[in-house]
């Protein structure tokens, strides 16, 4: 069965997994959402992925994507999340150029997801103990000053990332895809799958508003052994995305030629959580800009609504 057909079978039925509660089909609506495209070292990104994936490469370059959304309408409340990742293939054999980006399904190109931080405990617990993404619970935001949208991502008090895009003037170009995002978790490498849809604004190189801040804090050590250069392929960004998460989840055993240290997360790191859905504090952006040298601290709108 297909996943348009499971959804079309399932839609209005209840499912209840690990003790969170989901009306089918497991989506969002209305919450605005960015990305960017960084060029990044190709070696880098090949020590970065398991055996299991090969670095897709554009103009010779290995591609680091940030995904940032706010979730405004979801079954498990609303949220921020951050996903950042590298732009991968299967291992086996090389991918050709463009193909695997135009036929996304039939070379099961996706991002391998190296860190995905949340603002709920409910999203930890689903995100995490269901599809196998490695969600942790951290201080973010999703702010807008009209000609700029921002997201900031601090955990234990401290500095780990904070990316700016432009805001186009128009968000004109329609957009559906599926995305597929792999994940390591209990030692396996999971797979999973997202369908979006919308009209977002694109900015090729990213534009002079586009800038990375990553700080001092351990999760970030992995994003700078990448040698991520200046300046991003493109960035876009979408005013409203509707989304489905699909509920099929493939799992294989990660291997090796010599026996693997222990799972950085196992079943220990969800089993205990709980429903949640309250925030955590906002980041402080006017402590990082002090922090960073960066210039007199700018006026930050709320979130966006």
């Amino acid at each position: 069965m297909t996943f348009t057909a499971r959804r079309r079978r399932v839609a209005g039925r209840f499912a209840n997994v690990d003790g969170i509660p989901f009306r089918m089909p497991v989506g969002t609506r209305g919450s605005p959402a960015f990305i960017a495209a960084y060029p990044i070292d190709p070696r880098g990104a090949r020590e970065a992925l398991p055996e299991e994936l090969s670095p897709y490469r554009i103009r010779g370059e290995g591609v680091l994507m940030i995904a940032v959304v706010d979730y405004q309408d979801t079954p498990i409340g609303t949220y921020v999340e951050l996903c950042t990742g590298i732009l991968c293939t299967p291992a086996g054999r090389p991918a050709p150029p463009l193909l695997p980006l135009l036929f996304r399904s039939a070379f099961g190109t996706g991002v391998h997801i190296g860190d995905m931080p949340v603002s709920t405990e409910i999203s930890v617990k689903g995100g995490l103990g269901i599809w196998g993404m490695p969600k942790r619970r951290a201080s973010l935001d999703f702010v807008t000053d009209g000609s700029t949208v921002s997201s900031q991502y601090d955990l234990d008090g401290r500095l780990v990332m904070r990316v700016d895009v432009p805001r186009p003037a128009r968000a004109w170009l329609p957009m559906r895809f599926t995305g597929i995002g792999y994940a390591d978790f209990r030692g396996m490498l999971w797979k999973s799958s997202v369908t979006l849809c919308g009209r977002m604004g694109l900015t090729w190189g990213g534009g002079r508003e586009s800038r990375l801040l990553l700080g001092d804090h351990e999760r970030a050590a992995w994003l700078k052994r990448l040698d991520i250069r200046d300046r991003p392929f493109l960035t876009a960004f979408f005013p409203s995305v509707r989304g489905v998460l699909h509920d099929r989840v493939e799992g294989w055993f990660r291997t090796s030629a010599t026996p693997p240290p222990p799972p950085r997360e196992g079943l220990e790191y969800v089993a205990g959580l709980g429903l949640g859905q309250d925030r955590l504090p906002p980041p402080d952006r006017a402590a990082t800009d002090r922090l960073l040298g960066l210039p007199r601290p700018r006026e930050y709108a709320a979130p966006m609504p």
